[in-house]
């Protein structure tokens, strides 16, 4: 069985701070991550790995050369191997641009039988790139996975609603979209460290796979991010004091004065 795994590197929206002129994301000396989702996708495909023969696993990803640290840190965790799509043509891509750029290198990896990826990076919240991949590749796609069960030559999964949840299957090969409560990631063991540095990582530029250059980068992306901001800071609360009747007439009398009963 062959399992591919869409990861993405991110900086740690903890530590993000906007540049209050450019309106932009201050990255210089921001911490970067692999993205929080795309380790219950990692995870669930080393699940299968752990449990079935003859399953491999890919992770694939793009970004800049820096990448790279995120993927040896995927590999360290048990994946088999790393792609890494990076060059400048692809800067600036937006979620249609970037699907484009990833599924022409997920047509280059050949057959899978499973796609995993994140339900959506935090540095952009989107939740666009993995069905748009899906789409691209003509394959089934099931989003929002909270639990996931393989049944011969389908799937059969728990895809979370806002009250509850579905069950749904597909035929593969197919592409699922994770969110955190699929899974527990596991950590990188002092083995998986030591031989994650002793792979390759497979490097693909423009110009290795077959798309056309009005469909990548910034000049292909019909959408562009206007401004980002910090939200300014509401003012502090008023704290009501007494008992329950004297807080409510407090309260009361607050509304009325502001005319809004």
């Amino acid at each position: 069985m062959k399992i591919l795994v869409c990861a993405k590197q991110v900086p740690n929206t903890n530590e993000v701070k906007i540049d209050p002129v450019k309106g932009t994301l201050i990255r210089d000396g921001v911490e970067s991550i692999l993205n929080p989702d795309d380790a219950n996708a990692l995870e669930e495909a080393l699940k299968l790995k752990d449990k079935y023969q003859d399953v491999t696993v890919t992770v694939v990803s793009m970004g800049p050369p820096q990448a790279e640290t995120m993927l040896r840190e995927c590999l360290a965790m048990g994946a088999d191997e790393a792609i890494l799509v990076s060059g400048r043509e692809f800067g600036g891509s937006d979620t249609w641009a970037t699907s484009n750029a990833i599924s022409s290198a997920l047509a280059k990896v050949g057959a899978f039988d499973i796609l995993f990826a994140g339900r959506q990076a935090i540095d952009g919240d989107t939740a666009q790139v993995g069905p748009q991949i899906a789409e691209k590749l003509g394959i089934p796609q099931i989003t929002y996975v909270q639990s996931f069960e393989l049944k011969g030559d389908e799937v059969v999964v728990q895809r979370q609603l806002e009250d509850g949840y579905e069950v749904v299957s597909a035929k593969m090969p197919c592409l699922l979209t994770t969110i955190k409560e699929l899974n527990k990631p596991r950590y990188m063991t002092m083995k998986g460290i030591y031989d994650a540095y002793e792979k390759d990582i497979t490097v693909w530029g423009f110009h290795d796979l077959d798309v056309p250059q009005e469909k990548v980068g910034l000049k292909a992306s019909p959408t562009k991010v206007f401004r980002s901001f910090t939200p300014e800071p509401k003012g502090a609360g008023v704290m009501l004091n007494g008992s329950a009747r004297e807080q409510v007439t407090q309260l009361m009398g607050s509304l009325k004065e502001k005319h809004i009963i």
